[in-house]
């Protein structure tokens, strides 16, 4: 059985549906997940995670509503994507206005999202616009043409395009589970990390 889920019901209007698994559209916050826990196999995301305001809660939230030994797969943008048109706007609003304001929303660091599914218990259209609640209603004209300005001459192409950089980080977690594989017991090792350089020289000799 497949949950197709998104808050916009327009979008999911646009979903197909699988003609060999039943599957439900339903409209739904991403940060109030409706499952009950231990109750899915497998949750995936695409590009989908860079909206949610509470990442951390969303990832608890996943983890308990994930059978043992279930599986979270997703991608989202990383900290590097549109890098040239924030520093355009940076440097353009700065010049003209005597200071800049977030007008792209904020992006997630592959470290930082290490950490949050760690938290989480071992749960490993572009063209953004910002959506941040103390945005700035509009921007001047003058930095816009400034910021577009800026962008062509340190960033353009010789044939007059422009570029648009998109960083997308890809996440695997798995919801621990007695099956598992286990790290061995601390000391139990037999080999010494100071050997591991004579080891080739170990088995070149061995094989004359």
């Amino acid at each position: 059985m497949i949950y197709q889920c998104d808050i916009s019901s327009k979008m999911l209007e646009k979903t197909k549906i699988s003609e060999d698994i039943p599957t439900f559209r339903m409209v739904v916050d991403e940060e109030y997940l409706p499952f009950a826990d231990n109750s899915i196999d497998l949750f995936i995301s695409s590009l989908n995670f860079h909206w949610i305001n509470d990442l951390p809660s969303v990832f608890e939230q996943i983890h308990r509503a994930l059978k043992p030994d279930g599986v979270l797969i997703a991608s989202m943008f990383g900290g590097d994507s549109l890098f040239e048109l924030r520093s355009s706007f940076q440097l353009a609003e700065t010049e003209r206005e005597g200071g800049f304001s977030p007008h792209i929303s904020p992006f997630a660091r592959i470290r930082d999202i290490g950490d949050l599914l760690t938290r989480a218990e071992d749960l490993r259209g572009m063209g953004e616009t910002n959506v941040a609640w103390n945005r700035k209603i509009r921007i001047q004209k003058d930095s816009l043409l400034a910021a577009s300005a800026i962008y062509t001459e340190m960033y353009g192409n010789e044939d007059k395009t422009i570029p648009a950089t998109f960083e997308i980080i890809y996440l695997i977690g798995w919801k621990p589970h007695e099956s598992q594989a286990k790290p061995a017991k601390r000391g139990s090792g037999k080999i010494s990390m100071k050997s591991i350089s004579n080891l080739e020289k170990d088995r070149t000799e061995n094989t004359k």
